[in-house]
């Protein structure tokens, strides 16, 4: 019953708006990050082009494709970031929407309590006053 309370107050236009948004970026970070995505090759001495080059320029070839690598990890990381924002900020606004429902319970248990106690009062009263 308390959940049933708890999900209408749930900011459903605002979970409903950025419902797209957070699906598209998890989509892009699992195509990025999947298991399926591959990974940027850092080509080994051998593949290099031309083999006859010399080994400064294998090296700085391998350096360009490290770079390259390392170029596509990060901007995963920040597609990564963005996405654990969103999320977070969701799970935030829930969390203090809970916090604010646990508090209307309390204040809510709190009346009923002293209702309770005030009807038992007028109950008691009521039959010792008929004696």
């Amino acid at each position: 019953m308390v959940w049933m309370t708890v999900l209408k107050l749930v900011p459903w236009g605002e979970v409903v708006k950025n419902a797209p948004l957070v699906a598209e970026g998890a989509k892009k970070l699992w195509d990025k990050a999947g298991p399926g995505a591959a990974a940027a090759p850092v080509p080994p001495a051998a593949e290099v082009p031309d083999a006859g080059a010399s080994a400064d320029a294998q090296l700085a070839a391998r350096l360009a494709a490290a770079e390259a690598s390392v170029a596509q990890l990060h901007e995963q990381m920040q597609a990564a970031s963005k996405l654990i924002k969103a999320l977070a900020e969701q799970d935030a606004e829930l969390v203090a929407r809970a916090q604010a429902q646990r508090t209307r319970m309390l204040w809510l248990a709190g009346g009923v309590a002293l209702a309770g106690l005030m009807g038992l009062v007028a109950l008691v009263a009521v039959l010792t006053g008929a004696r």
